[in-house]
């Protein structure tokens, strides 16, 4: 099961290096809800390859302004301390796998 974590958990996590898989959400986004579950089957998947954790942009509005999320769900892949890539929308289990293949 993903972690719902805050903004500042997740700069924890990006400063220190790890590379991070990060599905921006809202509770009441049936899309969000969607692709949570799609997630949480490819996380055993990739769990080798990177941390999958949830955060609420009603909750953290602050850290969704400063990377410029205006549509959910927004899944972000942090690597090297940065934003390398990503994905709006929702995406069947097919393609956020090819996505997450692609870029962890």
């Amino acid at each position: 099961m993903m972690r719902a974590i805050s903004g500042k958990e997740l700069d924890e996590l990006v400063s220190g290096g790890k590379t991070v898989v990060c599905d921006f959400r809202a509770d009441w986004c049936m899309p969000c809800r969607m692709l949570g579950q799609v997630l949480e089957e490819l996380e055993g998947e990739f769990r080798e390859k990177a941390e999958f954790v949830q955060v609420d942009i009603d909750e953290n509005g602050d850290l969704a302004a400063s990377l410029g999320i205006f549509s959910i769900p927004d899944v972000y892949i942090f690597s090297g301390g940065g934003v390398k890539t990503h994905s709006v929308g929702f995406l069947p289990e097919e393609e956020m796998r090819d996505f997450l293949s692609e870029n962890l």
